[in-house]
């Protein structure tokens, strides 16, 4: 448990508009970019391309999101008609670094072919509005939340100031609760107060026995995570129990980037036992750099489910401070690009929920499969180009069903070369992984996280889209 609780670590990021880029750019500026695609509209107006918006831009770039400015109505997209064309053109949006030719998931924010020919077709012709009258009404989002009314809110403890020097900045920070009971989770959503300042957190709960903690609103309630050993801040954090040992902890529950929706899987399936009394732990919570003071306090909304899950959520972690060995040790000199693996056996037959890759700035790319006793492999996720900035926890269409035996197995690339535009120092030096729960941003990480649960016939066949 102890190995557990310091295995939940901080995606290091920085708040940008470009995404993962799919596609290399051509010499030949935006216009070597633009699909082939027959059968286009001779004229092509909002009309057409106003869906394509709505569904893949819009969530993320509307009043009060993540986004920097609103792409909603025809005035909204026409003022940004240039960073439009030239995003979507070289695939830096929407940002999905997931390979759909791999494997698919829900929620898939890509745009096709044909889409993104249709938006350079219609910036080239002049933006014309064309005929909207039969379009549907613009989608009207819950305030406040991606999944509607929450049956409880749980505030960060105080205010976090942000300065106004332009630094990004990472905290370790608590959100302590007190509920009427013990009782079961089936959602749980991280609201940024400040949308425009946070950029990602990476969250678990602490979880209090009955009787094991008096006070635990008690200590900091944010620790900056700069050169800090993680079991350092959560001693500042008062985290133990009042005898001194350590609670329990449920890793990696909730996490939070711009544009990601919270996990809710059909009734009966995953969900959490909360108790009475706990604290969510983010570790960590990024701000973005800020040109002004400002400050942020966010929250948490809960969703209770009156009975335990008829089928608990698990997960499998793999790599660095995981269940199995990075290969060969995660040490990559200057100057040079390696591959290393990691791999697990599945001890039972279980059906896949979600998946989450995760590394550093040094992320060159990332491979998942898992290859059955039969020799079958099963493709669980590729990413190409991989972007610190847009690191997800993917949920596939359907279960996944993985046969008992079967062997996970995630290889990773590290570029630790100048060419690498996220390489955090220059000249490049030694990187490597945590030997124990102290990590820095410029440390490195190959993780693999897999939540599941244990499998029933017919799994395949259980949809888990909304």
């Amino acid at each position: 448990m102890r190995m557990r609780f310091l295995s939940s670590v901080a995606v290091s990021c920085a708040l940008a508009l470009a995404g993962c880029g799919t596609g290399e750019p051509t010499a030949d500026a935006d216009h070597g970019l633009v699909p082939r695609v027959a059968g286009l509209p001779d004229t092509v107006t909002f009309a057409d391309v106003a869906p394509i918006i709505r569904a893949h831009c819009m969530p993320c770039h509307r009043s009060g999101q993540a986004g920097p400015f609103p792409l909603v109505t025809y005035m909204d997209v026409q003022r940004k008609l240039k960073t439009v064309r030239k995003m979507v053109l070289h695939r830096w949006m929407p940002p999905w670094p997931a390979d759909t030719a791999y494997s698919r998931f829900v929620g898939e924010r890509v745009l096709n072919a044909r889409q993104i020919a249709l938006i350079d077709k219609w910036v080239e012709q002049g933006a014309q509005v064309g005929d909207t009258s039969r379009l549907p009404p613009v989608p009207v989002y819950p305030e406040g939340s991606l999944l509607g009314k929450p049956d409880a809110v749980v505030w960060l403890s105080d205010t976090f100031h942000i300065p106004g020097d332009n630094r990004d900045r990472f905290i370790i920070a608590k959100a302590p609760f007190e509920l009427p009971r013990d009782t079961f989770l089936r959602a749980v959503e991280f609201v940024p107060g400040n949308r425009r300042g946070v950029h990602h957190m990476n969250g678990a709960m602490v979880g209090y026995a009955q009787g094991a903690k008096r006070d635990n609103s008690a200590g900091s309630a944010y620790i900056n995570a700069d050169g800090i050993a993680s079991l350092n801040a959560y001693e500042a954090l008062r985290l133990r129990n009042d005898d001194g040992t350590w609670p329990a902890l449920t890793p990696n529950m909730v996490n939070y980037l711009p544009g990601l929706s919270p996990a809710l899987y059909p009734p009966g399936i995953g969900g959490y036992r909360i108790p009475r009394m706990g604290a969510f732990l983010m570790n960590t919570l990024h701000y973005g750099p800020s040109m002004k003071d400002t400050i942020d306090r966010s929250h948490f909304n809960l969703w209770f489910t009156p009975t335990a899950p008829e089928r608990p959520m698990h997960e499998l972690a793999l790599g660095t401070l995981g269940m199995s060995p990075v290969l060969p040790a995660l040490i990559v000199p200057a100057d040079s690009v390696m591959t290393f693996t990691t791999a697990l056996v599945v001890l039972r037959d279980i059906s896949v929920l979600s998946i989450n890759p995760h590394m550093h700035l040094l992320g060159k790319s990332f491979l998942a499969y898992a290859v059955t006793p039969r020799g079958d492999t099963i493709p669980l996720i590729r990413i190409k180009d991989w972007d610190f900035r847009w690191q997800y926890a993917y949920t596939f269409r359907h279960m996944l069903h993985l046969p008992r035996g079967s062997v996970i197995k995630a290889i990773a690339v590290f570029d630790n070369t100048k060419s690498n535009r996220n390489n955090p120092y220059d000249p490049p030096r030694m990187a490597r992984e945590p030997l124990t729960g102290h990590m820095r941003t410029t440390d490195e990480m190959l993780q693999f996280f897999v939540n599941y649960v244990d499998y029933r016939t017919g799994d395949e066949t259980i949809s888990l889209g909304r």
